[in-house]
Order: C-alpha cells, then structure tokens, then sequence
C-alpha cells in the first residue's frame, strides 16, 4: 500500500472510534495497492507465515509458493524441476555416424557406421515410439555423415559417405519406406539439415576433396529442386543444424569451432558462441531454443541450451558419451541416440526433459 498523507491520528475519538465527518476528498488510487484482502498474495516476513486460500491455482506461480485451493479442498505448491537425462529404448543396432530426425516420441533413427557388419555404411532405418525403436525401411544406399531432417512420416536424407564414394542422392522417408528424390548438386559429407521434406535447408560440410575442400555454401530444397542459397560466413563440416528453412542454426564443427550461425531465410549472422568448441555433437530444437549434447573433447556428457542469444552449460549430463551420434525433438523434450568411434558402437537412447515449474498436490505420504 502506498503512503496515504492525511492526519488519520488527529481524528481518533477517545472512544476509540474514528471520526472523518471533517475529512474531504479522496484518496488516489495509486495510493492503494490492493483494493480488496483477497488480492493480498504475500505479506512480510513480520506478520508471520500465510497460505492464501485461492478458487483456482494461482498463474503464474512461483517455485515455493504454497496455497489452498478451496475448489479442490487441497493444499497444493509450485515446484521447479531442474533438466533431466534418462534412459531411453535401445537402438536394435549400435551405430554411429548415424543421422536423425523427428521429435522425442517419434524419431528416425537412419544409416552410419555398422557394428562389423557389411557393408561398412548401415542402410538400417529405425523408428522410435517414446518407448521402443523398431526396424523400418532401408535406405536405398547406406550412408555415413548424411545430413537428415523432417518428421517420421515426411523426412528427408541427402549426401553422406559410401564406400569410398560421396553420394548426391536424396531420398525422402513416408515412416515405412524410402524413395529416391532429385540429387544434390554436388558432393557433401558431414553436413547439417533443418526444415521440412518441402522447405529443407542444408549447410556446411566437405566437397569432393575431403578433409581440405570445407563448404560453406547452403542450399535450399522445395521438395523438387535444391537451389542455392546464403553462404555460412565460417565453413565447417560436422556441425550441429536446427530450427526451419527460413530460422536456421548453425553450431560447433570442426575444427572445434565455437561459433555459432543464424540463418533468417536469405543471410547468415553470428549468434552467440557455444561454451567450447566441439563438432560431432547430437542436436535438437530451434532457432530460439536449442540443444547440443555431447561432441569432440571433454566432457562428451555435456549438454548446452540455447535460447535465441546466447548458450548456457545445463546442469544435467548424458549417462553415456554422446560422440558422433544422432538427435531430435525440440529443447524441453529431445532425444539422443548411438554414438561411438573406432570398434566402439553404442545403442543406448537417452531423453531430454526440461526445466520447468509444475503444481503439486501436497499430501501426506
């Protein structure tokens, strides 16, 4: 309550009673913060403890805050959940080198290196439920470093590595089978995808003469034709790519870049700059809320979230190393999925919760 400046103690009878026959006027309404005792919602630490009585839980709240909620006839509390990592469904083959795409309770989980089998380069495609991940459709190639985007039932996979050979083809994914689409104009291994099947955006990589032709060209596809588009202003290949065709990212690469890229549809533009520079990461997430986990260096348990300016090291880690695999979904709710290197394949899925401010019910068990 503001400060009321009238001379309220001259007019206290000895009664006890308050006399404002000779009072006039009235009192401003910025002088009175909270016209009724209902809105009052927090008192000072002097007057004591309080739990306000509420019809309906109070929005928003505050971690803390604890309130009865006279509707439900329940105390109930605001409470903050920190980022979490848990263990997911195994892969049905451990891979790396794999590419990904989709959300965290429907991801695709497509080609990379095979756990000894041959040939070298998987063409194994598999779908995730949130649960379990089941075998799909080959690829009509196996490929390595493909760059992959889309959704479980309209996804698109270009590029790559084969055998000694750099692939241009493009095929895009139904949820059940693959079909070959209009090739790359040109070679592009350990590039970055984001968009759609129809509004698909492509950066970064090696050409032909791989490791000393790094690209920083980009391309954009409509679902028919792949034209050119802004370069990146660093070229990297195996970096991380998120968000859409037209709000793109571009994170880390090698060698062990920091930097990050924007992409508004026609320009790129530095963003803020990872926490340390790494490639191989797995990714997830937008332009305004992304997600890296893992990569070249220590720790490869390591996760940083993005929020449009700038990249922030999350308190929770991956249970396992997370180099060289795959990942999708979006920043509050992504997945990650194989990974490894040398004669090391991993199978493990792990997903991403995070942080957020949820209502409980006070009881007490």
């Amino acid at each position: 309550m503001g400060t009321i400046k009238r001379g309220f103690a001259n007019n206290i009878l000895t009664t006890g009673k308050f006399d404002a026959t000779d009072l006039s006027g009235t009192i401003p309404s910025s002088n009175v913060a909270n016209t009724t005792l209902s809105s009052i919602t927090s008192v000072p630490a002097s007057v004591g403890d309080l739990v306000q009585s509420v019809a309906s839980d109070p929005s928003p709240a505050t971690a803390g805050d604890i309130w009865y909620n006279s509707t439900s006839g329940t105390f109930k509390a605001a409470q903050f959940i920190p980022d979490a990592w848990a263990a997911g469904g195994n892969l049905g083959s451990g891979r790396y080198g794999l590419s990904g795409f989709g959300t965290q309770t429907a991801a695709v989980a497509c080609g990379g290196y095979n756990a000894g089998g041959y040939p070298v380069a998987s063409i194994l495609t598999e779908n995730y439920n949130g649960t379990s991940w089941s075998p799909s459709g080959n690829l009509s190639s196996g490929r390595i470093d493909g760059a992959a985007l889309g959704t479980q039932t309209a996804g698109l996979f270009c590029g790559g590595y084969f055998e000694g050979n750099r692939p241009i083809a493009t095929e895009k994914y139904n949820g059940t089978s693959w079909t070959n689409s209009t090739n790359l104009p040109g070679i592009r291994q350990g590039g970055a995808g984001a968009g759609t099947q129809t509004a698909s955006l492509v950066f970064g990589g090696f050409g032909a003469a791989n490791p000393t032709d790094i690209l920083s060209s980009a391309l954009k596809f409509d679902g028919t034709t792949w034209t050119s588009t802004g370069s990146l202003s660093t070229g990297r290949p195996q970096l991380s790519g998120m968000g859409t065709q037209t709000a793109a990212l571009a994170a880390g690469g090698e060698p062990s870049i920091a930097s990050t890229e924007e992409f508004d549809g026609s320009t790129w533009t530095a963003g803020g700059n990872l926490n340390r520079g790494r490639a191989l990461m797995s990714s997830a997430g937008t332009q305004t809320a992304g997600l890296v986990a893992g990569g070249g260096g220590s720790p490869q348990t390591e996760t940083e979230l993005y929020n449009g300016t700038s990249w922030a090291v999350s308190p929770a880690t991956t249970a396992n190393n997370q180099f060289y695999g795959g990942g999708c979904g979006t920043q509050p709710a992504a997945v990650v999925f194989g990974g490894g290197s040398g004669t090391t394949f991993r199978n493990q899925t792990e997903e991403f919760t995070g942080a957020a401010l949820t209502t409980k019910t006070v009881t007490t068990s």
